[in-house]
């Protein structure tokens, strides 16, 4: 368990001779987007390293947080110790020596500890490719979901190959194969769907995920991918029934209600019931330690910035006191 105050003290023999040299000690620039730039590549590749086999989101989450959490106590020790003039400020003098102490809060539940966290996650969110690609990637296994064909397996990862290097035909071509040994492969089919969508043909992904769901009603990947391309076709009213159906099998999956808010923001314009939504996304991402979190507040500005423009700040207070979100 972490300890709530980490107290450092640094004494200073000859401190007038410390007094003389601050000035010198001043011109010399910290230079913080470096130091958070160097905390977050450390973070970055421990993400990277993470296996999202057969685990579910909040698992993931709960990693990639372990990853951030490593850098963020040497992220605010660096910067406090940084500031001599604000040390030398606080120091005292204690049998004629000078002793500075500097007080770093660690307990995650901390406003100080919030502050570094949330700075460093905004920086790895903008910069490191791997949070987005651990936290979109599904790989929890159902009943149908892979298959025990060894050549269906085979044209599969093949598959995969080729989908790492953007070769979606190509991908599309193996998966096609895997599904003549096996055709309840649903993975197969999902990611089919996938590459589908990224070649802009829309109708034959949601074919994709249809099959897939012939074969697993309850596959969530599917569910959640026909959402989005209802969106990519600009059917939002499709997207968020679909988003609706899917809430009802996971009830708890922040995707349903950052994406409805996400519509209601952006393309149907009802900033109520955007806001109710990513409340709800808000919440169930911090509890969960996702990244995505910083996604849902930026929309949560937006939403706050066109109901100021309306004249209903007021509500939207409202609203995030009834989810229990501070204003600040």
């Amino acid at each position: 368990m972490k300890n709530i105050l980490l107290l450092i003290t640094l004494t200073c023999f000859a401190y007038s001779s410390y007094s003389q040299e601050s000035e010198k000690i001043d011109t010399l620039k910290f230079d913080k987007a470096k130091f958070l730039k160097e905390l977050s590549e450390n973070a970055c590749k421990c993400i990277d390293s993470i296996s999202t086999n057969n685990k579910i989101k909040d698992s993931v989450s709960s990693e990639i947080h372990k990853c951030i959490d490593k850098q963020v106590g040497a992220y605010q020790l660096g910067i406090q110790i940084s500031n001599i003039k604000n040390l030398e400020t606080t120091a005292k003098t204690i049998d004629g020596k000078k002793e500075i102490n500097i007080s770093i809060n660690i307990n995650p539940d901390s406003k100080q500890y919030k502050v570094y966290y949330y700075e460093m996650e905004n920086y790895l969110m903008a910069n490191c490719s791997a949070i987005k690609i651990k936290m979109s990637e599904n790989d929890l296994i159902g009943a149908k979901s892979v298959s025990n064909n060894e050549e269906a397996i085979k044209f599969y990862q093949l598959g995969l190959d080729e989908t790492k290097k953007e070769n979606f035909a190509k991908s599309i071509e193996y998966y096609e194969k895997a599904l003549v040994y096996d055709s309840n492969f649903a993975f197969a089919y999902d990611n089919m769907g996938i590459c589908y969508r990224r070649l802009n043909e829309f109708d034959k992904a949601i074919d994709a995920y249809e099959k897939s769901l012939k074969i697993d009603p309850n596959g969530l990947m599917p569910l959640q991918n026909i959402a989005v391309v209802y969106l990519y076709k600009k059917e939002y009213k499709k997207a968020v029934k679909s988003y609706e159906k899917l809430a009802k099998l996971d009830a708890n999956n922040p995707e349903v209600y950052y994406g409805i808010g996400n519509i209601y923001t952006q393309y149907l314009f009802d900033y109520e019931k955007a806001l109710e939504n990513l409340c709800q996304a808000y919440n169930i991402y911090t509890k969960t330690k996702s990244p995505y979190r910083t996604d849902a507040e930026k929309l949560i500005q937006i939403v706050y910035n066109e109901m100021k423009k309306q004249g209903n700040e007021v509500l939207f207070n409202e609203i995030l006191k009834k989810h229990n979100i501070s204003t600040n």
